[in-house]
């Protein structure tokens, strides 16, 4: 008997996933992908430093090469995107007007940029960084740039303010919080990131803000709340991501900075589930719901949902993972650092490379490693079990992480 359809809202990284492990599974029956954007679904997170950076072609982008479609037989439907569910006719309408019914669906439909409520924010000049045509129409304009502005201190700023910087453009970045990275990473590395960017020649304004941006035909400057007005040519804003949560709240499923889903990843709908970034989760060990931004989180829940439609349904407790590449530093996360009461230094951050190992009332709960990939690895080991680490074994330099596995 043949498998009932899979409808998946969204294409990333998580739509993709999910495709490959039903198919690799053994599922057989229909598989549809439904995509707002036209063209193959891409990578994101190479757009902010490899591929702007000029380390990676636009052939390199594409999640999947066409043939893949073809051959594991997935219906890729681009550039119309679903627009409803109708829960009890368990189909979803799409904007031509098309309806694709489902025996499951399950919502992709990752984020969308944060907008930025001040006077000149739409003025042509100013750009996000989340799509491949911004990151192209940025990258085309890199030669000609002599001064850039990025709004926000999280990650995909911070990335191509590098990008800039090392290329001779004079970059500012203007930021609310007093640290980079705030509530994300441990004072010791942000400090140590903060030293790097403004060695590269960028200027932080931090517990600032911005009040307006400024310009006639474009962007030519911006105002930070402190009455400061910065000239620039390009204005960055990334200040962070939105879930897409418009398509379950009218469907009239639970939303709550994502959409809502118990610890197998469904939604109060058994027939619908959610995935990525859009999905907010319980997460062991963490009180409330979790949503997380990452590859790893997208694809690794991909795969507990595809091994749960394939009838071996486990809860979802992967230990997240991140990295971010800024210049020549690889920053590699496992765990989440946010609230940590402790934060232990192993390595040398005078030579560029170190790990803060973090714990909150002697339980690690995240290691952060800068171009220290092996302690990276042996972290996601640690966390994935019951760590005997100690903040002591953490900063004694003789002692083997091994030992604490």
């Amino acid at each position: 008997m043949t498998a009932p359809p899979v409808v998946v809202a969204g294409a990333g990284h998580a739509a993709i996933q999910l495709a490959a492990s039903l198919r690799q599974g053994g599922h057989d029956g229909e598989i549809t992908l439904i995509e707002a954007a036209a063209g193959l679904p891409y990578q994101r997170p190479p757009l902010s430093k490899a591929y702007l950076a000029g380390q990676m072609e636009e052939a390199a982008l594409p999640l999947r090469p066409a043939s893949f479609y073809a051959a594991q037989r997935v219906r890729l439907v681009e550039g119309d995107p679903v627009v409803a569910i109708e829960r009890a006719d368990r189909a979803v309408r799409l904007a031509s007007g098309a309806r694709h019914q489902y025996g499951h669906l399950v919502l992709a439909t990752g984020g969308g940029s944060r907008r930025l409520p001040v006077p000149g924010a739409d003025l042509p000049g100013v750009t996000g960084l989340r799509s491949f045509a911004e990151a192209r129409a940025i990258k085309a304009q890199l030669d000609g740039l002599r001064r850039v502005v990025v709004i926000g201190t999280g990650y995909i700023g911070l990335e191509f303010a590098a990008v800039a910087a090392l290329r001779g453009i004079q970059v500012t970045v203007i930021g609310r919080s007093p640290k980079l990275l705030m509530r994300r990473v441990s004072d010791v590395l942000a400090d140590h990131l903060a030293a790097a960017h403004r060695g590269w020649g960028t200027r932080l304004i931090l517990e600032s803000g911005t009040a307006a941006i400024h310009g006639t035909a474009r962007a030519e400057a911006v105002e930070t709340r402190d009455g400061e007005v910065i000239p620039a040519d390009l204005v960055l804003i990334a200040i962070g991501v939105e879930p897409l949560v418009e398509l379950a709240a009218a469907a009239g499923l639970e939303v709550r900075d994502g959409i809502v889903v118990d610890d197998h990843l469904r939604t109060a709908d058994a027939a619908i589930s959610a995935i990525g970034d859009c999905a907010a989760f319980p997460m062991p060990g963490r009180s409330g719901l979790v949503r997380l931004e990452s590859v790893q989180n997208a694809s690794d829940q991909a795969r507990a949902v595809a091994e749960r439609l394939l009838g071996k349904p486990a809860p979802y407790d992967r230990v997240p993972w991140f990295w971010s590449d800024q210049g020549p530093l690889k920053l590699q996360i496992a765990g989440l650092a946010g609230g940590h009461d402790r934060a232990v230094l192993r390595g040398d951050p005078a030579a560029g490379a170190f790990s803060v190992f973090c714990f909150d009332a002697d339980r690690l709960v995240a290691v952060e490693s800068l171009n220290r990939a092996p302690d990276h690895m042996l972290a996601r080991r640690l966390l994935a079990g019951a760590p005997r680490l100690t903040p002591a074994q953490a900063g004694d330099a003789g002692f083997d992480l091994r030992a604490a596995l």
